[in-house]
């Protein structure tokens, strides 16, 4: 039963927006397996919603997949916390907002809201997945795990160069994360996407563990004009999520420098 489901597994997480449809043969160079077990595999997924057949020994995702999808995010309590502070800040600020976890080793996008000014960020999306490496929430939620846990995450190899400003060895990561813990707060200096910039602050729960991060995602023309003002933003809103989660312990002792209010902050 565990190797079936270490196999059916295996298969759905070949799906992507790349290679939305696979046949048989496919499927089976690419798990290495017997076509007849893959074929019975396949098979059963699409009987359970998982798959669903789109021609003679081909397949494409399950809508039953988008059920349970909506299952989860409508039952993540945290979501619905941060969505609400995540919304008043929209407001105010006018920029785009990211909620993200850790998981499997990428950063998981669970929330994604655009200001009136907001930049549209082509890369992220709910239930996208990035590297953790290079955004502003990836360093926040890659900061509080050990250092052993970060390299399962991130490998040993050479770290992928999205961009020339992208962190690209271990040692530089290593450092960078002893940063974001000791101000609790990370930036992403268009490291992602030219043109574009982050900041991020972490998610506690109860107990005080992070658990998600949020992010300020802004052009690079308007962040770097408005960084105080958004890095202060960032904290005081993941510390009121954090508050409706039950985390009282306080904010990051290094703090930017005090920022002015929001109304002072032209929409440009």
């Amino acid at each position: 039963m565990l190797q079936t489901l270490q196999k059916a597994a295996r298969a759905l997480t070949l799906f992507t927006p790349q290679y939305p449809e696979w046949s048989v043969g496919e499927m089976a160079k690419a798990l290495e397996l017997p076509k007849s077990s893959v074929s019975e595999l396949l098979s059963s997924l699409a009987e359970q919603g998982l798959l669903r057949r789109v021609g003679v020994g081909r397949y494409r995702l399950g809508w039953r997949l988008l059920e349970l999808g909506q299952t989860l995010l409508k039952t993540t309590e945290f979501r619905d916390e941060a969505r609400a502070v995540m919304q008043e800040m929209v407001a105010v600020w006018g920029e785009t907002m990211h909620l993200a976890v850790l998981e499997a080793g990428t950063v998981v996008y669970l929330e994604k809201l655009r200001g009136q000014q907001g930049l549209q960020v082509e890369l992220s999306g709910i239930g996208v997945r990035l590297p953790a490496h290079c955004s502003g929430v990836g360093k926040v939620l890659l900061a509080y795990q050990p250092w052993d846990a970060v390299l399962r995450v991130v490998g040993n190899d050479q770290l992928y160069p999205f961009t020339p400003n992208t962190i690209t060895s271990l040692d530089a990561l290593a450092e960078e994360l002893a940063r974001v813990r000791q101000r609790g707060y990370a930036y992403d200096l268009e490291e992602v996407s030219i043109g574009l910039c982050c900041v991020a602050a972490p998610i506690r729960d109860y107990e005080g563990q992070v658990i998600a991060a949020i992010s300020f995602s802004a052009p690079t023309h308007r962040f770097r004009l408005h960084r105080d003002q958004y890095t202060r933003a960032i904290i005081e809103g993941a510390q009121r999520i954090s508050e409706r989660l039950g985390y009282y312990g306080g904010t990051s002792a290094c703090k930017p420098t005090k920022s002015k209010s929001p109304s002072s902050v032209p929409v440009i």
